[in-house]
Formats: C-alpha cells, sequence, structure tokens
C-alpha cells in the first residue's frame, strides 16, 4: 500500500494549455500536478505526460512539459491505447497519476493501467474536470475499480518515509 520511488512513475495526463482554463480550479490542479512532478523528479521517480490530440488542444503546460521525460501524444481517451505502455519501464508497477479530465483521459487511463495488472494511484488533488460531480464519480469508479487515492502531500511522505531521508529538506520546500 506505501508508495516507494523505486517501484513508482509519475504520469501527468493532458494537463494541456487550450483545455486548463475550462477545468474547476485549474490553475490549482496544475500547481498540484507540478507539485508532484517535481518531488518525483527530487527522487529519481519518472515522470511521463501524455496529451490529448495536441493539433487540437496544444500541447501540456510549460511546467508541465518540462518535468517529463516522455510525453505520448494520443488520440485515445485510454493512453494505453496509443503507447503509454511502450513508454513505462516495466520494473516499476505502481503508477502514481494526476491530470485531466478526471471523468475522460484519467478514468480510461488508469482503468488500461489496472487491467493490464499495474497498480494506480489517483492523486486526487491534482486531477480535475470540468465539473466536480463528473471528478468526484471518477474517483469513486476508479477506486472501486481497485485504483488507491491519495494527495501529493500523502505519496511525498510516503516516498521519503523518514525525516531523515537524504532529499527530505529538498521535498518539505516543494510541498510547502
Amino acid at each position: 500500500m506505501l508508495h516507494s520511488p523505486s517501484e513508482s512513475i509519475v504520469v501527468l495526463i493532458d494537463l494541456q494549455s487550450r483545455l486548463m482554463p475550462a477545468i474547476q480550479e485549474g490553475a490549482f490542479v496544475t500547481a498540484q500536478a507540478v507539485r508532484i512532478g517535481r518531488i518525483a523528479g527530487a527522487l529519481d521517480v519518472p515522470v511521463i505526460g501524455t496529451e490529448q490530440n495536441p493539433a487540437a488542444l496544444g500541447e501540456n503546460a510549460k511546467d508541465i512539459k518540462d518535468l517529463c521525460s516522455r510525453t505520448v501524444a494520443k488520440h485515445h481517451f485510454d493512453a494505453t491505447v496509443d503507447g503509454l505502455i511502450d513508454v513505462l519501464p516495466q520494473e516499476r508497477p505502481r503508477i502514481i497519476v494526476a491530470g485531466c479530465e478526471a471523468h475522460v483521459c484519467v478514468l480510461q487511463t488508469a482503468a488500461g493501467l489496472l487491467r493490464r495488472g499495474f497498480s494506480v494511484t489517483l492523486v486526487i488533488d491534482a486531477m480535475g474536470s470540468r465539473k466536480i460531480a463528473d471528478k468526484e464519480v471518477a474517483i469513486t469508479r476508479l477506486n472501486k475499480a481497485g485504483a488507491e487515492v491519495a494527495t501529493v502531500e500523502m505519496v511525498a511522505f510516503e516516498w521519503l518515509r523518514s525525516s531523515q531521508h537524504p532529499k527530505f529538506r529538498e521535498v518539505l520546500q516543494l510541498i510547502k
């Protein structure tokens, strides 16, 4: 249940510049996604991004794009159908998921990951939808399907395990 940096990978789904203004608390969601991505980077956890039809919706926000070692452009709502699986390190079975829209691309990608045997954790304060009800129902459905639910801080402190971790102060600055 607790997260380990050596087993984790972060997937940031469709945090695209043209989409985010329509998302409830879009700036907060983006900031939280950036936060989990920076914490992951500090702890050597890979970060992968996805972009839904970037020709129409534009690329991910620059802060998001800069955190990602790879970005998968896709047309299916489930990124596992459009190449996400090919870029995930197989030795990292726990996928930490954040992004938009919770009830479309996050839901379908997380479900695809679960079907393929990955452990999935939803970082709910780094997820968004245009309507709050859609986000809440997506979280409920995915949780019932086997995804864990966490927040940025929960994942960060589970990765650290102790205030004696060599990166504790660096990560703490990213949390504050």
